[in-house]
């Protein structure tokens, strides 16, 4: 385990976390960081514990947005897919219209953008 210095809310924290994953762990610290001084400047000093809840709370909140994105997005790729395969089997041909595979690769690379922010935010956790 790798002992790291992090700073929240102007005062520092001694945490472990598993070797190779110090980097997660500075940005997760970074992400709750600027939460608490987003509260910070909002309501001025706060008690310690508070604004730890609340900059969680914030980043969970915005977890929780990501995550309904994230699902909405790959609920609409598989509806697209279940298209695709009904079309395949009503004409035995590909018959999709010419910027099919542009849209859905559009949607794909949001999917991936989505679960890349999700799993950012997941390492806050």
């Amino acid at each position: 385990m790798a002992e790291q210095t992090i700073t929240i809310g102007g005062r520092d924290y001694e945490v472990a976390c598993r070797d190779g994953e110090e980097s997660f762990l500075h940005l997760a610290a970074g992400l709750l960081d600027s939460e608490a001084q987003k509260l910070h400047d909002q309501l001025g000093r706060q008690p310690e514990t508070r604004t730890l809840l609340m900059a969680g709370l914030m980043l969970a909140d915005t977890t929780a947005g990501l995550q309904e994105r994230l699902d909405m997005a790959e609920a609409r790729i598989a509806e697209l897919a279940r298209d695709v395969d009904a079309s395949r089997d009503r004409t035995g041909a590909e018959s999709l219209p010419e910027d099919f595979a542009v849209r859905l690769r559009a949607l794909a690379e949001r999917s991936e953008a989505l679960a890349d922010r999700v799993e950012g935010a997941d390492a806050t956790e």
